[in-house]
């Protein structure tokens, strides 16, 4: 669960770009975060991954305080998250199978079991047969899913997703939205920031309109996209217990 109680960001430079934020966002919810340039929907974002701690107020992720975890616990807080970014971010001179797989490995996980879960996310997001390409190798939308299965990897609780459909035309923008949503209706929170309308009118869900600052709109839309397909996810997950919250 997201729990905001009365947060506010103030820069060094004196630029307010949270105000008073209060919010709940539940567990398998998917939520939509829109609102013009410089509103604060990054800072919010920045927030929630630790990237930046609030000025003001209380901030729990995933059972843990952010305003009073220890830095030696941010990694275990990120590894409950999954990030998906505009620009991507894959490791060029790695393959599909090994940008994947790459979040497992730093967590020590055996091979055995990264390549059984590499299979199934390549599998989900539809790239099979294309594992042993690399990034330049692959279209755009075809990256993207890539950085979707990355962040898939580790079975978070949680799914970021920051304006993920920006670089890649509208057919592909639809097949990102789908599968996220597949990934919520399998219990999985996932927040997406995003200025395309469109998207967000057929996917529905809940939708948190920021603007200086401040959530002006918190309102839920009907979703006129219904999936029918499955979602593997039968890996282990025993190490997420976290005791951060007071």
């Amino acid at each position: 669960m997201i729990h905001l109680e009365n947060v506010s960001k103030v820069y060094s430079n004196g630029t307010e770009a949270l105000k008073n934020i209060d919010l709940d966002i539940q567990n398998g919810e998917f939520v939509f975060i829109v609102g013009p340039s410089g509103a604060g929907k990054s800072t919010f974002l920045k927030l929630l991954m630790h990237e930046e701690k609030a000025t003001f107020g209380k901030i729990i992720v995933n059972g843990y305080n952010l305003m009073k975890i220890k830095k030696r616990r941010v990694p275990y807080l990120r590894r409950t998250m999954g990030i998906v970014f505009q620009d991507f971010r894959l490791i060029e001179k790695m393959s599909v199978y090994d940008n994947i797989a790459f979040a497992m490995r730093v967590i020590g996980k055996p091979e055995k079991v990264i390549k059984k879960r590499v299979k199934q996310v390549i599998r989900l997001v539809g790239l099979e047969g294309k594992d042993k390409r690399r990034p330049n190798e692959l279209s755009g939308g075809e990256q993207q899913r890539v950085s979707l299965a990355r962040a898939l990897i580790n079975k978070p609780e949680l799914i970021i997703a920051d304006e993920p459909t920006g670089n890649i035309d509208p057919e592909r923008s639809y097949d990102i939205m789908k599968m996220l949503s597949v990934i919520s209706e399998r219990g999985t929170t996932v927040v997406v920031v995003t200025h395309e309308h469109d998207l967000v009118n057929e996917f529905g869900g809940r939708v948190l309109w920021i603007e200086d600052g401040e959530i002006v709109s918190d309102k839920f839309i009907p979703t006129k996209y219904h999936s029918k397909e499955p979602y593997i996810d039968n890996t282990d997950n025993t190490d997420k217990t976290n005791t951060e919250v007071d």
